[in-house]
């Protein structure tokens, strides 16, 4: 199994059915998230899955979406009630 490495996915959708369709594709990959960032423990071939399904999604003219990778190094800090982002052992869809 591939090592997997925390992104952060931002996205600015302008029109309302392709937000909710690219809502959908990333919430498949996210552990967390709020409106249109997500947090997303991907290994390289699930970044590209991930890509790839939003890049089926987007209108490039008119959309943006970025993937941040985030320093493993670095601890996630949280304020207020806001939980760290984990990579489980297993993620369920369904």
């Amino acid at each position: 199994m591939s090592a997997r490495a925390l992104y952060l996915i931002a996205y600015d959708i302008s029109h309302p059915r392709r937000l909710a369709r690219a809502l959908k594709v990333v919430k498949a990959y996210a552990t967390g998230g709020q409106k249109s960032v997500h947090e997303c423990f991907l290994s390289p071939l699930e970044k590209a899955e991930l890509r790839r399904d939003l890049g089926r999604v987007i209108r490039r003219s008119e959309d943006s979406v970025v993937f941040i990778r985030l320093d493993p190094r670095s601890r996630p800090r949280t304020l207020g009630i806001a939980v760290a982002p984990r990579d489980e052992a297993f993620f369920y869809v369904g």
